[in-house]
């Protein structure tokens, strides 16, 4: 009986060269942020979905067996987003983990960053620490994950790769700066795909985190150098003792056509050696791995058959969304209910007789600017059965800062069993004119939520 498999990520580059293999061997769901039509594989559902959202994760995750999360620093889907991509990748990773254990998912199959081993954690690149973050909130919920490292997926339209393609295709020559040195083993699309088929359903993969890529170890010189030979290109490649880290971002960006927001965590990602650990090698088949040569030749070929999408609908979503993310240091001894809670008597009481604050009887909570009128400045309405200990949930109800009183909500969370709290709002649509809300209120939120961090901190010092 085949397996259902749903793909968060199903329209990126391994998601849909995923579903172009394998999409007779499993039934696949694909989910996708915006409605699909004219789907040109039937045999593919493609299901609508939020991930911002618990409730729209844990609908679409629905009868499935296996999940493959390829979510990486998603693109906005508002027009302000207030949040670093490591906070929001936190946050939708430990949605999709409360999703799949609501579905009793067998399995969750991860692709994450090879790890550096030269250096503790905490001395990683953002990039890679939030990688192997995502990989231990997937399974903070108690679904089995199997965690696949890789370096640079070597294949067409991958971002990784059409980064070396651009450079070596606009540039006569290449002065490679320091981290062009370090050390990697890539792995081709082709052999990325064939071990993620081996995982799913596989028990013996479970709770365990592979590294996989091919035994041949490259420098990025190396592999600029390879690629440029395959596509006939005479370059003069060489490298420099000096070039800042912030020079190299931009290089790499303007000339690889990639855009600035990927490359900068990727290039402070680089300057690490990222080869396969020894026990941590896949060892759950033979794979006859490609060599970089090879895979390169693989993802320029010009006759390869190539994965198809279907149309999607525009969004509907209103104009003028706003997101903010924020991570709170976790307390000791307390709850995201006392840090809900808190935040209700901390805010008036830190802008002194500015903000006044009253609870209605149903959990209503109403802030006022100055004095308590008939018209609030913003209303938050508590959901009971959404909120526990763990979580606390209000719906954003009115007040004359907000413009769309329907959709968008408030949230204070755990993650990471209560090592650091989540505050968020979603989908909060202002009152006040774009530009100037983007220059006073917006500005105004970031700095309260600074101070309540702070004030959270001193809290734990204290205590």
């Amino acid at each position: 009986m085949k397996k259902t498999v749903a793909i968060a990520g199903a329209s990126g580059y391994v998601g849909r060269w995923f579903i172009h293999k394998f999409k007779d061997k499993y039934n696949i769901v694909a989910l996708s942020r915006n409605e699909a039509e004219e789907n040109p594989h039937l045999g593919v559902e493609w299901r609508k979905v939020e991930l911002f959202s618990i409730t729209s994760t844990t609908e679409a995750l629905k009868e499935v067996d296996v999940a493959i999360y390829l979510i990486h620093s998603m693109s906005a889907s508002t027009r302000l987003n207030q949040g670093s991509f490591e906070d929001t990748d936190l946050l939708l990773a430990d949605n999709f983990a409360r999703a799949a254990a609501a579905n009793g998912i067998q399995q969750i199959v991860y692709m994450g960053g090879i790890l550096p081993k030269e250096v503790d954690v905490k001395k990683m690149s953002k990039h890679l620490r939030s990688r192997l973050e995502v990989e231990k909130t997937l399974g903070s919920k108690g679904v089995a994950v199997t965690a696949l490292r890789a370096g640079i997926i070597v294949g067409p339209g991958g971002s990784s790769f059409d980064m070396i393609y651009n450079l070596v295709r606009k540039l006569p020559a290449l002065m490679c700066p320091k981290w062009t040195l370090s050390h990697t083993q890539a792995i081709s699309l082709k052999n990325t795909l064939e071990i993620m088929d081996v995982c799913i359903g596989n028990e013996e993969t479970y709770d365990r985190a592979y590294e996989i890529g091919s035994p041949e170890v490259l420098t990025y010189k190396e592999m600029l150098e390879i690629t440029a030979k395959v596509m006939g290109k005479r370059r003069w490649i060489f490298s420099v003792p000096v070039f800042s880290v912030g020079l190299s971002k931009l290089w790499v960006s303007f000339f690889g056509e990639t855009p600035y927001s990927l490359v900068s965590p990727l290039v402070h990602s680089l300057k690490h050696t990222l080869t396969v650990a020894e026990d941590l090698i896949f060892d759950q088949a033979d794979i006859q791995y490609q060599t970089y040569k090879e895979a390169v030749i693989d993802a320029l070929d010009p006759d390869a058959e190539k994965p198809k999408l279907p149309e999607f609908k525009s969004s509907d979503g209103k104009m003028n969304t706003v997101r903010s993310i924020q991570r709170l240091p976790g307390t000791r001894h307390q709850s995201a209910m006392w840090v809900a809670n808190r935040y209700k008597l901390w805010l008036p009481t830190f802008f002194s007789f500015l903000i006044n604050a009253e609870e209605t009887a149903d959990g209503e909570v109403r802030f006022y600017f100055f004095l308590r009128t008939n018209n609030p400045m913003l209303r938050l309405k508590w959901v009971p059965d959404r909120s526990d200990v763990k979580r606390q949930l209000f719906y954003i109800s009115g007040g004359w800062l907000v413009k769309r009183f329907d959709y968008g909500w408030l949230e204070f969370r755990e993650v990471m069993d209560g090592r650091h709290i989540i505050s968020a709002i979603h989908e909060f649509v202002p009152r006040l004119p774009w530009y100037v809300y983007i220059n006073t209120q917006a500005k105004l939120h970031l700095w309260v939520m600074n101070r309540f961090k702070n004030y959270l901190k001193k809290f734990n010092e204290e205590d």
